[in-house]
């Protein structure tokens, strides 16, 4: 089973989950969801899969959350869902789905957990802070030489 990630390419947190994935040596599945949002029985099975309530999948900082009124208590599943292919900017992101199961990854760095593949080298977030070293080993500190995700290599 390939990786698949609900990708926003204007996302920073999506662009750095995605470059985790590739750094691990896959090649996974794009699904960028505002341009072709996934079937609504895909999305709901890939939320089902998270093991969340479809409203844990909603951006609360979405305008569209607030313009539509999704902070409805009342609102069942099936409205929710309704809403998210609507307005596929209400599927937050990134969500990956991986052999080892289905997450939304926030922040990028737990990605990390639900890859297959050990990294193969240096990897930074796209703002420079350092993610993986040169051995490819999770890090908490700087080190130089390091590939920036979505940027220039350093």
């Amino acid at each position: 089973m390939a990786t698949t990630i609900y990708h926003n390419p204007a996302c920073r947190t999506s662009r750095n989950v995605l470059g985790l994935i590739r750094n691990s040596g896959e090649a996974p599945v794009i699904v960028e969801y505002l341009k072709a949002p996934p079937p609504r029985a895909a999305l709901a099975d890939v939320i089902r899969r998270m093991g969340v309530p479809v409203r844990d999948v909603l951006p609360r900082t979405d305008t569209a959350y607030d313009a539509l009124g999704l902070d409805n208590p009342g609102l069942t599943d099936d409205q929710l869902l309704d809403a998210m292919m609507q307005h596929p900017i209400l599927i937050n992101r990134p969500i990956v789905v991986a052999p080892l199961g289905a997450w939304l990854r926030r922040p990028s760095e737990i990605v990390l957990d639900s890859l297959a593949h050990p990294q193969r080298g240096a990897c930074a977030k796209e703002d420079g802070g350092p993610v993986i070293d040169v051995a490819g080993q999770r890090i908490l500190g700087g080190a130089a030489g390091q590939h920036i995700i979505g940027g220039a290599a350093a």
